[in-house]
């Protein structure tokens, strides 16, 4: 017996590895640690998925014999350029766990999460900060998402690392007095920000921590600081133009399109700034539904998966029922039979 679906959403900091079967059941769900090519080399993530993909398949009851799925969609986090998914679809056909498989960037599985057909634009915002937009007639709008060098500005890393600079230069003198400083103080137990500088220089504190700031970042924003108030308006300009840019290429600016925003920055910034950028991408598309998605991003690889295969709507809404409260059950199966 063979699942219908391999589904992997590979992140920067985590890992999700689900077994479907035809009409949508789940046979398992694995979660591991990020296994980006990008972060910890390619021959290590391949081991990493290849593991996690067996734990699924023993834990889902079949048989660890390759191959034990029919089709493998496999979404990831640093699939970014042609050159790398190339790569990556060598490698992921060598590991043998399907008949078939495809291997893209993680923002198509939020886009498909977020829509019953993965048609519209997706904006994710994790660590780091993406976008893809795929038009009707199957025209794909994308960024190569690479960091600074690529013109990208955003992500969870590089916001905290603003409320922390920011902080910094407000207890020496060089900027503007910002509540982010009492604020980020409190958050590390210290009476000093010169003493969390040191600590993350000599890794005494963990340089991931920065990434975490972003809560606070949004906490201070909303109660009225200045400084983070601009930190977070940028963001919600990068956003409103990455989203609105893919519309405008892909001629859906005039279109009923959805716009679906996704990640843990985004997923936690609060209804005021996704309303921000909702009336930051009506002013030039009206007609988009601006939506955060709250579903994990692996559901959409294994959606795409499903498709792929011809899995009809019953099984599309199986799935997204099996990972949703039972009184949104209904609104799901209206949005599917309106196919919107």
């Amino acid at each position: 017996m063979k699942a219908a679906v391999l589904a992997i959403d590979g992140g920067n900091s985590k890992t999700d590895v689900l077994l479907v079967d035809e009409e949508g059941t789940v046979l398992a769900h694995v979660r591991g640690p990020g296994a980006s090519p990008q972060n910890i080399g390619l021959r290590p993530s391949l081991e990493a998925f290849d593991r996690m993909a067996g734990e699924a398949a023993a834990k889902a009851g079949l048989s660890t014999a390759k191959p034990f799925a029919r089709h493998t969609a496999a979404y990831l986090a640093g699939a970014d350029l042609p050159r790398e998914e190339e790569v990556l679809q060598r490698e992921f056909d060598r590991l043998g766990w399907s008949d078939s498989s495809v291997v893209a960037n993680d923002t198509f599985a939020l886009l498909r999460s977020g829509t019953t057909d993965g048609v519209g634009v997706a904006v994710v915002c994790g660590a780091g900060i993406n976008c893809v937009g795929v038009a009707r007639d199957g025209r794909v709008h994308r960024f190569p998402a690479l960091g600074r060098i690529s013109g990208d500005w955003g992500g969870g890393s590089q916001l905290g690392g603003e409320a922390l600079w920011w902080a910094v230069r407000a207890a020496d003198g060089r900027g503007p007095d910002t509540a982010l400083l009492p604020a980020l103080l409190a958050h590390f137990g210290m009476d000093d920000i010169q003493d969390v500088v040191a600590g993350l220089h000599f890794e005494e504190i963990s340089g991931e921590v920065v990434h975490e700031l972003c809560p606070l970042l949004f906490r201070v924003a909303a109660e009225g600081d200045r400084v983070a108030g601009e930190v977070v308006r940028r963001l919600v300009e990068e956003v409103t133009v990455l989203a609105t840019v893919s519309l405008r290429r892909l001629d859906l600016l005039g279109e009923r399109v959805d716009v679906v925003l996704g990640g843990g920055v985004l997923a936690n910034a609060g209804a005021e700034v996704i309303g921000e950028i909702t009336a930051g991408c009506h002013e030039v598309a009206p007609l988009a539904e601006v939506h955060v998605v709250d579903l994990p991003p692996v559901v959409g690889a294994a959606l795409l998966g499903l498709d792929a295969i011809g899995a009809g709507q019953a099984a599309e809404l199986r799935l997204r029922t099996h990972y949703v409260a039972e009184p949104q059950a209904e609104p799901v199966e209206q949005q599917l039979a309106a196919g919107g």
